[in-house]
C-alpha cells in the first residue's frame, strides 16, 4: 500500500481492493473517496469525511493525494463527485490534468 501524508496527522493511502482512497488518523478511518477505475481513466464518485472531523483539511489531503495518483499513472479523470469539481475549480495545479465530463 502506497501512504503518503495529508494534512499533518492525516495518511492517505489507495485501497484499491474497495476502490477508494483512505484517510487515517492514529490508524482510525476518518474519510475516503471512492473511484471506479479502468486501464485509462479514474472516476471519482464520491467523497467523505467524518463529521466529527471536517474542517481539518482530510477531504483536500484525499483530493491532493488521489489527484497526484492519477497525474502519476497517466490517467484521464472523470470527477462524478463534486468535492473533486470543486477541488480542481480551486487548485490551478490540477487544470491540466486529463479530464472529462461526469455527464458522457
Amino acid at each position: 500500500m502506497n501512504e503518503a501524508e495529508g494534512a499533518s496527522t492525516v495518511t492517505v493511502a489507495d485501497v484499491p481492493e474497495n476502490s477508494r482512497y483512505e484517510a487515517r488518523i492514529a490508524g482510525s478511518l476518518v474519510g475516503f473517496a471512492d473511484y471506479r477505475r479502468t486501464a485509462h481513466a479514474i472516476v471519482f464518485v464520491h467523497t467523505e469525511v467524518q463529521d466529527t472531523c471536517r474542517g481539518r483539511g482530510i477531504a483536500s489531503a484525499l483530493g491532493r493525494y488521489a489527484l497526484d495518483d492519477a497525474r502519476a499513472a497517466g490517467l484521464r479523470v472523470v470527477a462524478a463527485c463534486p468535492f473533486i469539481v470543486w477541488y480542481i475549480d480551486q487548485h490551478p495545479e490540477y487544470h491540466e490534468l486529463p479530464r472529462e465530463s461526469a455527464q458522457q
